[in-house]
């Protein structure tokens, strides 16, 4: 499995074009095959903060992602967002679990 997770800072005054933009590829990416998890959530305390996580079940499923149309759709919105930061990690996970005993 792989895991990619991190943030985007952007111009707060961009926050609702970003949400939107955001949605838009978070419902066509939950159907995508290979896709087990996709969130995008704005932070608590910084509305210039949007924090990411996803869930692959294979790279090829994370490729074709990123040649997805509703991605090149949302790669088009993002200069207009001010992003100032971007820092997204991949982590390939070996094993997952339950947290607790």
């Amino acid at each position: 499995m792989l895991v990619i997770a991190g943030h985007i800072r952007i111009d707060p005054s961009k926050r609702e074009a970003a949400i939107a933009a955001a949605v838009d590829v978070m419902e066509a990416t939950r159907r995508e095959k290979g896709c087990l998890a996709y969130t995008f959530s704005t932070d608590l305390h910084d509305e210039g903060l949007i924090h990411i996580f996803e869930e692959w079940d294979s790279q090829d499923a994370l490729d074709a992602h990123f040649k997805s149309p509703h991605m090149a759709t949302f790669q088009k919105a993002i200069p207009d967002l001010g992003v100032k930061e971007m820092k997204i990690r991949r982590y390939e996970v070996s094993s997952a679990g339950p947290l607790g005993g």
